[in-house]
């Protein structure tokens, strides 16, 4: 099968398409023909070996692949082959304590497709059979790839951890990004008014067509807590929606309203933030961390996608020989949503 294989950590250089064998779908196991696969900041990390993803080498990256069923394992039942899927990213074991109590996001013996094995930048993918769902036939491939870690992840940073409620001002942060055009759209199904901030006029518009009410420049207005607090009549954001770390996270805690939550999933500027101690306990606010997303929170997600509640923001296709130059395209920060691969 053609693949962008990595040999080595380092630049978008690394990522190479070769002629590798087609993988063998074990027991449980279904083997899946990706036909497109969404990109995310965890592949350039586990490209680069950085924030601790030390994938072994040789290694496919692609947590977001979706195709259809090619061949089934030993054992597989309640599906064929031609059978539309998303495969999602979380392999877990069901049995530790996490999994019984329905947070298997958290589950000790996780492993990630495209992290921990072999991924989405293929034409073909082995995943076990519990990782498949359903893709109904009006959502395209495309769509499907971009839905998991954008929509997913927000979901569950929102309702699942910031307990977002109707009539609540939401901040978003870095609203150009898949995650950010995710968090708008959620936001405004709970009936919620979104502040967002972005890093252009462009980008800002766009996400006012998603729904966003009041825009930010963060450029333009790097204290962009201020203008948070005057949109608000000095009372601040319910909810800030945070992913970006370092640069934003002083501006972002100055942000909370009284008992407001910041929920953050990422720190894509650097690990460490300082914050305002007082600020935090003076107004009884949260600070909720929060990773990906379980099985739950996906499920609850594709059936508003389905119904045409949410539409995954796709800001470009590149072919899968592009895998190199779209890196290149996410990491510089020019993206509004989704990049997606497309595998034909």
């Amino acid at each position: 099968m053609k693949a962008v294989v990595m040999r080595r950590r380092g630049g978008p250089e690394v990522l190479q398409v070769e002629e590798v064998p087609t993988p063998v779908p074990g027991p449980g196991e279904v083997l899946v023909r990706v036909y497109a696969c969404g990109l995310n900041h965890l592949d350039l990390y586990t490209r680069a070996g950085a924030q601790g993803r030390k994938a072994k080498l040789p290694h496919i990256l692609g947590l977001e692949p979706a195709g259809e069923i090619a061949a089934l394992g030993e054992g597989v039942a309640g599906w064929e082959v031609g059978d539309r899927v998303l495969v999602g990213a979380f392999i877990v074991c069901g049995t530790c304590e996490f999994c019984q109590a329905g947070m298997d996001n958290l589950c000790r013996r996780r492993q990630i497709i495209g992290v921990d094995r072999w991924g989405g930048y293929a034409e073909y993918v082995v995943a076990p059979a519990a990782n498949l769902m359903r893709l109904a036939p009006h959502i395209s491939y495309e769509a499907a790839a971009a839905v998991q870690a954008a929509f997913g992840t927000a979901w569950h940073m929102l309702v699942s951890r910031a307990r977002i409620r109707p009539g609540e001002t939401v901040l978003v942060l870095a609203a150009g990004s898949g995650i950010g055009t995710a968090a708008i759209q959620i936001a405004r199904h709970f009936g919620c008014r979104v502040i967002a901030t972005a890093s252009s006029g462009e980008k800002l518009e766009k996400a006012r067509a998603l729904g966003a009410d009041v825009l930010i420049n963060y450029r333009q207005q790097p204290r962009f807590s201020l203008a948070v607090m005057e949109a608000t009549g000095g009372r601040g954001a319910d909810i800030v929606f945070e992913h970006v770390g370092s640069d934003t996270w002083k501006e972002s805690v100055a942000s909370l309203a009284f008992r407001g939550r910041l929920v953050f999933c990422g720190s894509t500027t650097g690990r460490w933030g300082e914050t305002d101690l007082w600020g935090v306990f003076y107004k009884e606010a949260e600070i909720l961390g929060s990773f990906g997303a379980t099985r739950a929170d996906f499920q609850a997600v594709m059936e508003r996608v389905e119904q045409g509640i949410f539409q995954p923001v796709i800001d470009r296709v590149f072919p899968l020989e592009e895998a190199a130059e779209a890196h290149r395209y996410l990491e510089d920060r020019r993206v509004f949503g989704k990049v997606v691969l497309r595998i034909p």
